[in-house]
């Protein structure tokens, strides 16, 4: 089999289950949207419909509804999406045991191993693509190829509804032609940069020198010229492995878009504790930290720091993400903040610093690991701190 690789991609899947409790919306434009009021006012999905009047994911309600005057709007419903992503599964895992997931409505199949039964990876494709409308009545679009990060090449370029198969055959005639935002990782940032100088197309990322695009990138630089070039070689994880994240993170949209250092310390103080809790819970320390602000006009920034030593402390996380926050000293109406902690490392293996006093730190570990058992017990408000208490009283009278 030359092309066992696939990538099978759900088809505005949110919407698509959405159509399945109501079909009266089946034909007309419409979107899943969270909640306006709680300030959650975003787009989480949208049909096919609404995407040819130029809706788009992530974007504010009011925007959507401007380009799409009759848009339809749904609430969202998590508990549907997730059945229905396990349902997918349990076909993908009827050809093969290699299944891993992407996201919720995404997943790459290893099928190499099933010719004898299924055939090729393309007649495997086409009869998971028959599979998935009769039996759970959506569409999906699939790649099929040789490796992951062509097999999602292939699942984006026939979008909706669609099987395509790109072999070796097909990395330059196709493939190389197609805009380098196209290339999994490539976001715009990424996009920005290289087109700065003069790389537009995956071509021009797989033509480029690999030393020089390391160079300029960093190791993402070398990984983009070795997916540009067909080399990926990653493989397809087993259906049920469970890695070790790469980043523990959470964020919150503001009830209120607030302007004081002691409202923003107050917020980043509470991320930092959950972020702590779920580091302690995975037995991880924490090398570096980043921070997320948006404001109230959709403007982003996130910055990040190294730390001089792995933790799991709130304080340190806390202390971090501040740090940030003042460095860039922005006059934001802050409407979402985000604290994120990466460089991931077991606790048992982590290093203090000798530059921070090694009791200390343990004490404020073993402080906090005590409050999670209790917050376990009689719940998450049982135990909260002073600052964040006068902070949330201040808010209310304000209100």
């Amino acid at each position: 089999m030359k092309n066992g690789i696939l990538h099978v991609d759900m088809n505005n899947f949110y919407a698509s289950v959405e159509t399945l409790y109501a079909p009266e919306y089946r034909d007309v434009p419409m979107a899943v949207a969270g909640d306006q009021e709680s300030r959650h006012g975003i787009i989480l999905a949208k049909n096919q419909l609404a995407k040819e009047k130029g809706v788009k994911t992530a974007e504010p309600i009011w925007q959507a509804m401007r380009k799409c005057p009759g848009l339809r709007l749904l609430p969202p419903h998590h508990d549907r999406y997730a059945m229905f992503s396990r349902l997918a599964k349990k076909i993908y895992t009827s050809y093969t045991d290699r299944v891993e997931a992407f996201s919720l409505d995404e997943c790459w199949l290893d099928v190499y191993g099933s010719g004898r039964l299924f055939g090729d990876g393309l007649q495997i494709a086409q009869d998971i693509h028959r599979r998935i409308k009769e039996e759970l009545g959506l569409t999906v679009s699939i790649g099929v190829s040789y490796n992951k990060v062509f097999a999602k090449l292939g699942s984006d370029y026939k979008k909706p509804d669609a099987v395509t198969e790109f072999g070796r055959e097909e990395m330059e005639s196709i493939i190389w032609g197609l805009p380098c935002s196209e290339l999994l990782f490539v976001g715009p940032s990424t996009e920005k940069t290289l087109q700065k100088y003069g790389v537009h197309t995956i071509g021009d990322i797989a033509r480029m020198d690999r030393v020089a695009l390391t160079r300029l990138m960093g190791r993402r630089g070398e990984t983009l010229w070795l997916y540009a070039n067909g080399l990926d070689d990653s493989p397809v994880q087993s259906a049920g492995a469970e890695e070790e994240p790469k980043s523990i993170g959470t964020s919150t949209t503001l009830p209120r878009d607030i302007t004081t250092e002691e409202d923003v310390r107050a917020t980043l103080l509470q991320l930092s504790e959950t972020v702590g809790a779920q580091l302690r819970r995975h037995g991880l320390r924490a090398g570096e930290v980043q921070l997320t602000v948006r404001s109230g006009d959709f403007q982003e920034l996130q910055r990040q720091r190294q730390l001089a030593a792995p933790v799991c402390d709130s304080r340190s996380l806390y202390q971090a993400a501040l740090d940030l926050y003042r460095r860039e000293n922005k006059k934001w109406q802050v409407r979402l903040l985000g604290v994120r902690a990466g460089r991931l490392t077991p606790a048992s293996g982590a290093q203090l610093s000798l530059f921070d006093t090694a009791g200390d730190l343990r004490r404020q570990e073993k402080l906090e690991a005590t409050m999670d058992q209790v917050r376990q017990r009689f719940g998450s408000e049982s135990i909260r701190r002073a600052f964040v208490m006068e902070s949330r009283e201040k808010a209310g009278k304000e209100a």
